[in-house]
């Protein structure tokens, strides 16, 4: 089928995370969708595994009812005593968890819309990560925590029918037409999975109908009508994205994933700065596609409120690499960033903007000390010296 056609699906009979959160943010957690961006069956790309990210707000205190002066039973003949009325006490301002749930899908959204290019236009220069995808992101009401279902249903519009969440630009679902909000119904001729662990198991499906295609044909209910799409397979550098739930900016990569932090969300100026730590992340896991279970172990980590980060534990986790590979990540990172049309001439600023932050609060890994300049500038090639460094002097 053409690209960009929507046509009758033959198949019709057998359908079938800069917001403020705070530190007082204490419980629960939001399992983000699963990406449906992999043809790795036996790994199903999921957004969260076991600790999911954390949306919920602490519940507020609550005081006390005011008492009522009464009579002093001790005294005769008195008349009764009138309780003075109590000052008046401003609440604390009520959280709406719906906001917050709607923002964290938004920046996460961000991310995905930024690292499009990255991931699509970079297949030469990731292959230890091509693979073909389809290109967009779904979940339901149950890739929340049980607490979180009914606000999933209510802030999210999500049942326990598969929904696109985000459409990876570029990719053959966005130029075959898959739209946010999108109803999975079928893959080919087998109807996707509902219910709890329904991400897992359409994973699991889409991934096994893939094999051998260089299209797949997928149905999906929109505004009420069912209408079917045959989605173009697209290479690209197939890595899970993550938001992080910390107010510290950073990122951070364990050979499979990018995570990066909300903190750095804020502290970015533009999505090309944005598209800058995201270039490192990924050429850092093409350098180191190899498992690293104590950064895994830190992502897992900064997906639950109910554990914390110290800044020692951030810092040790984004301590840098040798020499050899990180000056290597940076050349790989300013190829990828080029390659996807991004602006690199603030790449040089943007790191020393990074660096100046306090060591403890972003660690050594994301902001490269300064004296690390000179080695870091003389691997670059000539066209990236130029468009990344070429104000200030490279020895500063």
């Amino acid at each position: 089928m053409a690209l960009n056609s929507q046509a009758p699906d033959p198949h019709g009979a057998r359908e079938g995370r800069g917001f403020p959160w705070g530190r007082s943010v204490q419980c629960l957690a939001l399992t983000l969708a699963v990406t449906l961006l992999s043809s790795c069956a036996s790994s199903p790309v999921r957004e969260s595994s076991v600790a999911p990210l954390p949306v919920a707000a602490a519940p507020h205190a609550v005081s006390a009812p005011a008492k009522i002066a009464q009579p002093d039973d001790g005294l005769q003949n008195t008349e009764p005593v009138l309780a003075q009325a109590p000052l008046a006490v401003q609440a604390p301002p009520q959280v709406d968890d719906g906001l917050r749930l709607r923002a964290w899908v938004e920046q996460q959204g961000r991310i995905y819309r930024v690292a499009s290019p990255l991931l699509i236009n970079n297949t030469e220069l990731c292959p230890q990560h091509a693979r073909r995808i389809l290109g967009f992101t779904a979940k339901n009401k149950y890739s929340y925590s049980s607490d979180f279902i009914s606000l999933a249903e209510s802030a999210l519009g999500l049942n326990d029918e598969l929904q696109v969440m985000h459409v990876l630009a570029g990719s053959g679902a966005e130029l075959a037409g898959v739209r946010k909000g999108d109803v999975l119904l079928a893959v080919e001729i087998e109807p996707i999975p509902k219910g709890p662990d329904a991400e897992h198991a359409a994973a699991k499906l889409i991934g096994s109908e893939m094999e051998g295609r260089e299209s797949l044909y997928v149905s999906v209910r929109r505004d009420g009508q069912r209408m079917g799409f045959d989605i173009p397979l697209t290479m690209a550098c197939g890595m899970v994205l993550d938001l992080g739930n910390a107010d510290e900016p950073g990122s951070f990569s364990d050979g499979q994933r990018v995570l990066v932090t909300r903190g750095m969300l804020d502290f970015v100026r533009s999505d090309a700065e944005l598209a800058y730590v995201l270039a490192r992340e990924i050429a850092r896991n093409e350098m180191m596609p190899g498992s690293r279970p104590e950064i895994t172990s830190v992502i897992e980590r900064l997906h639950a409120l109910e554990s914390s980060i110290t800044s020692a534990e951030f810092s040790t986790a984004m301590q840098p690499l040798e020499s050899d590979i990180d000056s290597a990540t940076e050349h790989l990172a300013l190829d990828m960033l080029e390659r996807a049309g991004y602006d690199v001439a603030n790449y040089r600023s943007f790191l020393q903007r990074l660096a100046s932050l306090p060591a403890s609060s972003v660690g050594n890994r994301s902001a490269p000390d300064p004296s690390s300049a000179p080695y870091r500038i003389s691997v670059l090639h000539p066209k990236a010296k130029d468009d990344a460094f070429a104000s200030g002097n490279s020895t500063r």
